[in-house]
């Protein structure tokens, strides 16, 4: 196997990772059901032992799948997502008033990401625009005569992103619908880390097919292996 030359610093081992994970921190996390969302990433976050987190992604994964596990250990107190219907632990917690879910629709919720990741203040949408429950505590804006609710951009202090290859300075490619939401995830994050599958030499990578250039990567970890494995626990109800 060839060896690949650290020459950014940015590809690190795992106990430089822990480090990073602090209590009271956001984390924003690429990946839509589970798929896409770094596995290695969120066993580490587990093991750090950080608690009172805000998480940012499109759902709340499985129970024993994706950001799901983090929920279900009870690390988080507030999850913005556009669903949470896949894991029943987090529908539990945010009946009995222990985790905090603020709903988007997707298409909202990956363009406030966005927004957030180019340096935007926010957006403006008029979806569900006439429900009291969608509006509530928004502010608005009249813009051409047409009224929109303003939706504030979305950034974390950490990022956590999934990629299938990467060279040393953090270009990243993405596997195939894995690649979801992790591009923009990337651009939101303070710090951003990536768990790559394969590391390349620099120069390897066509740049026609780089997706997530370098400059948004802060540290890379390697990747231990997906496990798609899904053990159904009566813990986790019907």
């Amino acid at each position: 196997m060839e060896k690949i030359e650290n020459t950014f610093g940015k590809m690190k081992d795992y106990a430089e990772i822990l480090q990073l994970f602090k209590s009271g921190s956001t984390i924003m996390f690429g990946g839509f059901g589970g798929v896409g969302t770094p596995p290695t990433l969120v066993d580490l976050l587990i093991e750090s032992g950080v608690r009172d987190l805000s998480l940012i992604g499109n759902d709340a994964g499985f129970p024993t799948i994706g950001i799901g596990k983090v929920v279900c250990k009870g690390m988080a107190n507030k999850l913005i997502a556009s669903h949470i219907g896949s894991n029943p632990i987090a529908g539990q917690q945010m009946t009995e008033g222990r985790l905090d879910v603020e709903f988007n629709p997707q298409g909202t919720l990956v363009e406030r990401i966005r927004a957030g990741g180019v340096g935007l203040g926010g957006i403006l949408v008029d979806v569900g625009i006439d429900s009291d429950v969608v509006t509530k505590n928004k502010q608005f804006a009249k813009v051409e005569e047409r009224n929109y609710i303003i939706e504030s951009s979305l950034t974390a202090d950490i990022s956590i992103v999934y990629a299938k290859k990467a060279d040393p300075y953090g270009n990243l490619i993405f596997d195939k619908s894995a690649r979801n939401t992790n591009p923009l995830v990337a651009m939101a994050g303070d710090i951003t880390i990536v768990e790559v599958d394969e590391f390349v030499p620099l120069g390897t990578l066509d740049p026609e097919e780089i997706i997530t250039p370098g400059v948004y990567v802060d540290h890379m970890i390697q990747s231990k292996g997906v496990n798609w494995t899904w053990v159904w626990d009566p813990a986790y109800g019907t």
